[in-house]
């Protein structure tokens, strides 16, 4: 009987074992960044995207070859971590001049999506120089928005990946393990969201949620191919009140454990927080419950 490894929820056979040392062999002149993007073709193991899965694959090989299963040729060059690398985004400077209205009276609002865009680098600049917790670069899927009003940037807000597991939600929405394995991708986390401090505008703050919610799921689909069906959000209530997403119908999920993924013990490490959610369409349960094959 053959010993199946697992390697982030996909099986590795004995049989996977002989082919990818076959491969190697095959291939005595490929990186080991080339090897894995073979591996990725072979077993066309791709992201709902279409795009490879070359840093998962990565992963895996080396962790095979750490356990001695396979020998992976040497390390040709170290690539330094651009994340821990990451240099303070520079400062752009904006009109600082205080903008005070009603918000009937602010004007049309222009909400642009900026990743991947010139503008990205006066998103980054801001958050990094305006919100409290600073700019810290995204993992994953995730999308950045300024919002615009009298030709001026009043607003950011940035979305991410879902944190995979969290408890409140995952009661809240009722699916299983491996339904939420398959469909974490399926949710959408509110990690920024920045009124820019000279801008007092009520209400303008509810406002801009609810044309997230409007637009949010269409602009993922155009990016990474596939859409978003509820969104999430923490609040430091030492801090924050949450008022602008309870306006905007965000619900109360529950709240954090206080304890980091990785934590050794049960002992909260960190402040708790409270988990406020929205759905974007009305099955979100039904959708997010489903599990293929």
């Amino acid at each position: 009987m053959q010993t199946t490894l697992i390697y982030r929820h996909r099986p590795i056979s004995e049989d996977d074992l002989v082919f990818i040392r076959q491969l190697i062999a095959d291939h005595p002149g490929l990186s080991r960044r080339g090897l894995s993007k073979r591996l990725c073709e072979v077993w066309n193991w791709v992201q709902t995207n279409g795009a490879l899965r070359d840093m998962v694959c990565r992963g895996m090989m080396l962790m095979l070859h750490r356990e001695e299963l396979i020998e992976l040729p040497p390390v040709r060059r170290v690539v330094r971590n651009p994340l821990a690398d990451r240099r303070q985004p520079a400062l752009v400077r904006v009109d600082e001049t205080p903008l005070q209205a009603i918000f009937a009276e602010l004007g049309p609002l222009e909400v642009r999506q900026v990743r991947r865009t010139p503008e990205e680098r006066l998103f980054n600049s801001l958050l990094e120089h305006h919100h409290y917790l600073g700019y810290s670069q995204p993992v994953g899927e995730h999308l950045k928005y300024l919002v615009y009003a009298r030709g001026r940037p009043v607003a950011c807000l940035a979305w991410c990946s879902a944190p995979r597991h969290l408890g409140s939600r995952d009661r809240f929405i009722g699916w299983g393990p491996q339904a939420r394995r398959q469909n974490i991708r399926l949710l959408a986390y509110n990690t920024r969201f920045l009124i820019l401090p000279w801008v007092t505008v009520p209400h303008l703050a509810s406002h801009l949620l609810g044309q997230m919610a409007r637009r949010l799921s269409a602009d993922w689909q155009s990016m990474y191919g596939h859409p978003i069906y509820f969104l999430e959000t923490f609040i430091e209530p030492q801090r924050f009140r949450g008022t602008c997403y309870r306006a905007a119908n965000w619900q109360f999920l529950g709240t954090t454990t206080g304890r980091g993924k990785d934590a050794p013990t049960h002992a909260a490490n960190r402040s708790i927080k409270e988990v406020l959610g929205y759905a974007l369409v009305k099955d979100f349960r039904q959708r997010l419950s489903q599990v293929s094959g």
